[in-house]
């Protein structure tokens, strides 16, 4: 269980009892829920950009893991009607582990993450019919005129789904060379998906936290893996939630332009 300390802190004892070998198999899992939703429903305006990548993902999946669903194959999104809950729960299984690997400069990112995470969830335990897809946190928040405050839900989703870009892109630069570079990798990461939504203020504390990022990727692939995996299949898995993921941030990314929020800088209101 050494591997697990990192989720303990933030993780409940059901939750951490969930992982089945690695995160990523973990994330895969809750993927394959939201597309099993929605395998029935009629195209969304965002479904055009996502047929090819679902289509991969569902050849990938099938031969890294049997536990996820068959239903990927159909896997599409519509309406906007992504599962809050399930969501967050990515945002558990991946983005909080990813942070902790890479070590303890990603500190800052991950207090943030968790902070919105937590957010998001009490509202939607207040009403988890009216807050079941994130599209309805979105509503709630526009109607009230509250969206673009400081604590507000919608700016959490906003930096959840930003995060969440920056991990996909960290994890397919390190598929793409073996071992490579993490420091290299994390800053062109972080340049593309992070950078410009901060002000100076938080670009410079991240500069820094930059600078202490250790340069060999080795330890921090060593600690995604499951036991009973090596690279090969570490990198399959991580193929296979990139094409799944990559979809979903698509979708997000359409319903935050639909309520014109997918502009929000740090510290802005």
């Amino acid at each position: 269980m050494k591997r697990k300390r990192g989720s303990e802190q933030i993780l409940g004892k059901d939750e951490i009892d969930e992982f089945k070998g690695s995160e990523i198999r973990s994330a895969i899992l809750e993927l394959s829920k939201i597309s099993s939703l929605h395998q029935h429903e009629p195209a969304s305006v965002c479904d055009s950009k996502n047929d090819v990548a679902a289509d991969a993902a569902a050849t990938t999946v099938a031969s890294t893991t049997t536990t996820t669903s068959t239903s990927i194959a159909h896997f599409k999104t519509h309406d906007h009607h992504i599962p809050t809950k399930s969501f967050l729960h990515v945002c558990k299984f991946l983005l909080l582990q990813v942070l902790d690997k890479v070590g303890p400069t990603m500190a800052v990112l991950r207090q943030d993450v968790h902070q919105n995470i937590r957010r998001l969830e009490k509202l939607h335990d207040m009403d988890p019919s009216m807050y079941r897809n994130v599209d309805g946190i979105l509503k709630k928040e526009a109607g009230e005129g509250t969206s673009r405050k400081t604590y507000s839900c919608t700016r959490a989703l906003v930096w959840l789904t930003r995060s969440l870009d920056f991990a996909v892109s960290l994890l397919e630069k390190l598929c793409k060379e073996t071992y490579g570079n993490l420091k290299k990798a994390v800053e062109e990461s972080y340049e593309v998906t992070l950078k410009p939504w901060h002000q100076w203020i938080s670009t410079a504390a991240y500069q820094v936290a930059l600078r202490l990022v250790p340069g060999d990727a080795k330890t921090f692939i060593n600690l995604l893996m499951a036991q009973d995996e090596d690279y090969d299949d570490l990198k399959e898995e991580i193929l296979s939630l990139v094409s799944l993921l990559k979809p979903i941030l698509n979708e997000v990314h359409c319903v935050l332009r639909s309520f014109k929020s997918d502009r929000l800088k740090s510290n802005s209101r």
